[in-house]
């Protein structure tokens, strides 16, 4: 039976690899252990895994600013998928939000990403029109 607890520093190399083998395409900037240390500093408590018989098999973080809750980083190890393991991470995160008092929860995949954009449908969730933009700062 799959556990969600939150994020342990004893984790990190094992998100890390998953996060490599599950985002092969990320951006050279996005420095994963880094990530994972910015992740800490703020709602650490927001950061969650997934085990499986001891087994780190998945990932999600989420993260709220008053206004809008945002996900990151849902993952699960390829070895893993369709046991409902994201739609576990996924339930357990909202919860979480929920009780900061999260009113909505965004999140962005790639539009080519179609199985990503299905389960996030499955899950309720609803293809919105608007232009993501970003600016990198420093």
């Amino acid at each position: 039976m799959v556990k969600v607890r939150p994020y342990m520093e004893d984790d990190e190399h094992a998100v890390t690899a998953l996060w490599r083998a599950a985002f092969p395409n990320s951006p050279a900037s996005n420095q994963f252990e880094l990530e994972i240390q910015r992740k800490l500093a703020i709602q650490r408590q927001l950061f969650l895994v997934a085990t499986l018989e001891g087994k780190l098999v998945g990932t999600a973080m989420g993260g709220y600013d008053g206004h809008r809750g945002w996900v990151y980083y849902v993952a699960v190890s390829p070895d893993h998928q369709r046991r409902g393991i994201g739609t576990t991470l996924m339930n357990d995160l909202e919860q979480r939000l929920l009780e900061f008092g999260c009113p909505k929860l965004n999140l962005q995949v790639r539009a080519s990403n179609q199985e990503v954009v299905a389960f996030y449908t499955g899950l309720g969730y609803e293809v919105e029109e608007r232009v993501s933009m970003g600016k990198k700062l420093g």
